[in-house]
Order: structure tokens, then sequence, then C-alpha cells
């Protein structure tokens, strides 16, 4: 990988996950319009923040290599659109299509990688 297209390749799908983590944490803010306690607001608040913890560990192993971010979000994403559709289309293209997204910058990452060369 030269010096110029090294950091095109390998921020952007690396900055496009944590703000998508951020982005399904949001979901996560709709547990306080609950008349519940403290304790099991917590609770809830915790539960609904596993998917974006989840997005943030993927990373953590996408950050050296890209291939398990190809591979989570590949294939969270088919999961998450055969869940929904087809009676929430919107829901699909809010999540699936930011995955999808993703998954690709980490393949076109993990393409651009200089391969060592097998000399014969």
């Amino acid at each position: 990988m030269s010096r110029k297209t090294g950091p095109l390749l390998f921020w952007p799908p690396r900055i496009l996950t944590i703000a998508f983590a951020i982005f399904l944490g949001v979901f996560a803010l709709d547990v306080f319009n609950e008349p519940h306690g403290f304790w099991r607001t917590a609770l809830a608040f915790g539960i609904h923040l596993i998917p974006a913890a989840m997005v943030v560990a993927i990373l953590a192993a996408a950050w050296r290599w890209e291939w398990p971010g190809v591979l989570f979000f590949t294939l969270a994403a088919a999961l998450y659109a055969w869940h929904v559709l087809p009676v929430h289309p919107g829901w699909a293209a809010a999540i699936a299509i930011p995955m999808l997204v993703i998954a690709g910058l980490f393949f076109a990452d993990w393409l651009a990688q200089p391969r060592p060369r097998m000399t014969h």
C-alpha cells in the first residue's frame, strides 16, 4: 500500500464503525421514556446497548485484521434484513445498508494491503 492511499482506505471503515456504534447506542436512550425504577431502567439500558457493544467488539478485531469486519458486517446485514423484511423496509435500509458499506470498506482496505510475493 502506498503512503498516499494507506490512510484513505484505513480510516473510513473504522470511523464509520464508530459512528455506527454511536448511532445504534442512540436507540438505547428510549428506555428513559418508560416509567420504571432506576434499576429496571439501568438494566434495560444495558440490554439495549448490546448491539452497539458488539459492533465495538468487532471493531477491536477488525482494527488490525480486516476480515472480521468484512465477515461480521456482511453476515449481520444479511441476517438483520432477513429478519425485518418485508415488514420494516425502512429499518433494513437504516441498519443493513450502513453495515454493508462498512463491510465493503473493510474489504477495500484488505485488498489494498501489500501481499508477500511468492518466488519460485
